[in-house]
């Protein structure tokens, strides 16, 4: 694995895992959806349920990059974690957190 993509993902995952944990904490506010899904969002769930739901999101999300942090760790970074392929360096540059290459996530999703 590049040295330098994983030295980057890690920048990138450590600043990102900061800011969800600001934002579980209270300490910011949540990125705000766009108007239209904000309106539309309103019409189905309540305020209470929404925030819980980005919650749960933000949650989520800090669960895959410590998980991505952690295969760092231990030499496992990079490498899909169904098939144990590499992952593609685009697909690893665009979503650092990626646990699986294009082929087992497709293949999941169907």
């Amino acid at each position: 694995m590049d040295p330098k993509l994983v030295e980057d993902a890690r920048q990138s995952l450590e600043t990102e895992r900061e800011r969800i944990r600001l934002v579980l904490a209270g300490e910011v506010e949540h990125p705000r959806v766009d108007h239209v899904a904000q309106t539309a969002a309103a019409s189905e769930v309540s305020e209470s349920q929404r925030g819980q739901q980005l919650r749960e999101r933000e949650e989520l999300h800090l669960a895959l990059i410590e998980g991505a942090l952690s295969r760092m760790d231990s030499g496992l970074f990079g490498l899909c974690q169904n098939c144990g392929q590499p992952i593609a360096r685009e697909r690893l540059e665009a979503l650092a957190w990626a646990q699986d290459c294009i082929g087992c996530h497709s293949a999941r999703r169907r």
